[in-house]
């Protein structure tokens, strides 16, 4: 049963910022639950928007809505892993984040015409060796 305070499908969207075919696809793959109004119409409460706001901020550290089911499915343990492995992953690209503004600064002050000839540059593109292609930005594998 709704309430005043629950909100229609568009409402909702509007509300998280996103289109109504995306909170129609999280109830489809089994994340999302709203209630139904008596007509059939979806109504979001307050705590399903609640939820709505996690897997999207899920979604944005990069986790797949299959990994964000699991995430509510597992037991503690199987849990804990995944999100110690995405936290692992989140650091490899923050170390490649650094790293690469820390090339970009030195390419703006760099004065050899050629970047194999700069020693630091060198040094720059051997440490890039170390970070897999998967984890360059940008990158469509």
């Amino acid at each position: 049963m709704s309430t005043a305070q629950d909100m229609r499908i568009g409402d909702a969207a509007a509300a998280l910022g996103i289109e109504a075919h995306v909170l129609r696809h999280w109830e489809s793959v089994g994340l999302l639950n709203p209630s139904r109004s008596p007509s059939g119409h979806r109504s979001y409460d307050p705590n399903t928007l609640d939820v709505a706001r996690i897997i999207r901020l899920l979604q944005r550290t990069g986790l797949s809505l299959d990994q964000i089911r699991q995430l509510g499915l597992s037991p503690c343990d199987e849990r804990r892993e995944l999100i110690n492995d995405k936290r692992a992953d989140i650091r490899r690209q923050l170390e490649l984040l650094r790293t690469t503004d820390r090339f970009l600064a030195h390419l703006t002050e760099c004065s050899h015409p050629v970047i194999a000839d700069c020693p630091e540059c060198a040094e720059f593109t051997r440490a890039g060796r170390k970070f897999p292609r998967s984890s360059v930005p940008g990158r469509i594998h």
